[in-house]
């Protein structure tokens, strides 16, 4: 005689409880080591461009190295966040996944990269008519930054707004011992 197996759907509270988002002070951690690993990212490719451009001066064929560099990080932050996580996002054990729990696919990683965009490009185009100084910039960024990232408290799942109009999320992937300490 076999057993009978019995299926019954998930348990909501379980499934909400799985899909948390990691706290702020956690994303915004690995947002700062992410920042600080996309320079071996961009490296390389920045110095072969130079090399097969015959570039001398920072200002030669820069729309080229930043429409390159722009490439290189979609396909970098594309091919990882397709497989969940980066490897600050394993650090801080954050993982990425669509609105159903589900892995990301390439249009919508892609999409979520455009977005993330946010992050820097309003500060950014008030450089020009406003004519402002690198230290009011980088002032302008900073303040900017940390408002982009404090306004995800109004955002119903405590997700980044970038995250949630690009329909992915940011869940919390810790041990259950490291959960309990936190």
């Amino acid at each position: 005689m076999t057993p009978s197996v019995t299926h019954s759907a998930p348990d909501p509270a379980v499934a909400r409880a799985s899909m948390r988002a990691p706290s702020l002070r956690r994303r915004m951690a690995c947002w700062l080591y992410e920042g600080t690993l996309l320079f071996g990212v961009v490296v390389l490719p920045g110095l072969i461009f130079g090399m097969v451009t015959n570039t001398r001066h920072a200002l030669d064929n820069r729309h080229g190295l930043q429409a390159l560099i722009f490439g290189v990080l979609a396909l970098y932050f594309g091919y990882f966040w397709t497989k969940g996580q980066t490897l600050p996002m394993k650090t801080w054990h954050i993982r990425m996944v669509d609105r159903a729990g589900q892995p990301v696919r390439w249009p919508r990683a892609l999409l979520r990269y455009l977005l993330a965009w946010l992050w820097f490009l309003p500060p950014l185009a008030a450089m020009a008519p406003f004519k402002l100084s690198t230290g009011e910039v980088t002032v302008l960024m900073l303040g900017w930054i940390v408002l982009w990232a404090l306004l995800s408290r109004f955002q119903r799942d405590q997700q980044f707004w970038h995250d949630a109009w690009a329909g992915t999320r940011l869940i919390d992937v810790q041990p259950d011992l490291a959960r309990r300490r936190q």
